[in-house]
């Protein structure tokens, strides 16, 4: 673990820096505030800071109360080392937001056992940081393909459209659903179709910018939310995409299977401002043209096409 020392005299610095090296630690010393704050706010910033209370700059009192202020994670576990002794400054420092107060001369078997203390507590907020983000991960990702689940892709495709009304941009949303794709969980079992799911989804995401969106709409429908594409591209990109599933087999535990996806396409710049429900509306309605004109195509939406779907769309 990571340890940053700020102390202005020399003696006392190069003393800790010894001692908690030798402990096993990873020891970065500073002899002011300002320094010590910049190491602490930067990217791979140390985990715990020992911070003499009174040295150039800002003090260990304002370094603690600046990283709380700035930097609430990862979190920052912070000893004050100084000569104050009175309860008032005991009292000051804990305020400030630092976790432990040691009182200059300090001892090395206390340092010791209050830097394990902190090693502790940041173990627990780590596990409770990943245990956060696995729960985050669950709410918005499909738990077969693990793309965007539908709620996730369709409020990423309502924010997309208000950025790019108010920026005049482009976004391109695409709807696909895999052809035929209820034949493939007939003839070959639920679990074959779940790996005809994934691999699709693969090759959606492999084929498109990191700054692009792909999501389960539902069942074996898929949308995508390609940001910053002129109108030029649209039908162009889907193609992209359509060939990145036709192009080969899926292979799969019954063996490689041949599959193909329709895709209905829409440019935002020729639907003004529509909301997410509408622009939905068309390119599923381009979908369904898509599909009635053969399948393994793609379809846009335009205007002059509006949205009148029938009640049953072809698979």
């Amino acid at each position: 673990m990571k340890v940053l020392i700020a102390d202005d005299e020399l003696i006392s610095r190069r003393k800790l820096q010894a001692l908690l090296t030798s402990w096993g630690y990873d020891v970065v010393s500073v002899e002011d505030g300002n320094t010590a704050l910049e190491l602490l706010k930067a990217p791979n910033a140390p985990r715990v800071g020992l911070l003499d209370w009174v040295m150039p700059g800002k003090n260990g009192v304002d370094v603690c109360s600046t990283i709380r202020r700035d930097r609430p994670e990862p979190y920052t576990y912070m000893l004050l080392l100084t000569a104050k002794d009175a309860k008032e400054n005991i009292v000051e420092g804990l305020e400030s937001g630092a976790d432990d107060y040691l009182i200059k001369p300090w001892d090395p078997d206390e340092l010791r056992a209050r830097l394990r203390t902190g090693q502790r507590i940041l173990q627990l907020e780590d596990r409770l940081v990943e245990a956060r983000e696995t729960m985050r991960f669950k709410a918005t990702h499909d738990h077969l393909t693990f793309l965007l689940n539908r709620g996730a892709i369709v409020d990423l495709l309502e924010r997309e459209l208000v950025r790019t009304f108010r920026e005049r941009g482009c976004t391109i949303v695409m709807l696909s659903d895999l052809d035929h794709f209820k034949n493939v969980n007939d003839t070959y079992g639920h679990l074959v179709g779940d790996e005809v799911l994934q691999e699709t989804a693969r090759r959606l995401l492999a084929s498109v910018r990191s700054y692009d969106f792909v999501g389960r709409y539902g069942g074996e429908e898929f949308l995508m939310v390609l940001n910053n594409c002129d109108t030029s591209q649209a039908i162009h990109r889907a193609e992209e995409l359509r060939k990145a599933v036709a192009n080969s087999p899926i292979q799969t535990s019954r063996g490689p299977l041949s599959a193909t996806m329709s895709i209905g396409v829409l440019s935002s710049r020729d639907w003004n401002r529509r909301n997410a429900a509408e622009i939905l509306c068309e390119v599923d309605a381009a979908l369904y043209r898509a599909k009635a004109s053969g399948r393994n195509r793609s379809e846009l939406a335009t205007p002059d096409a509006l949205c009148n779907l029938p009640k049953v769309r072809q698979k």
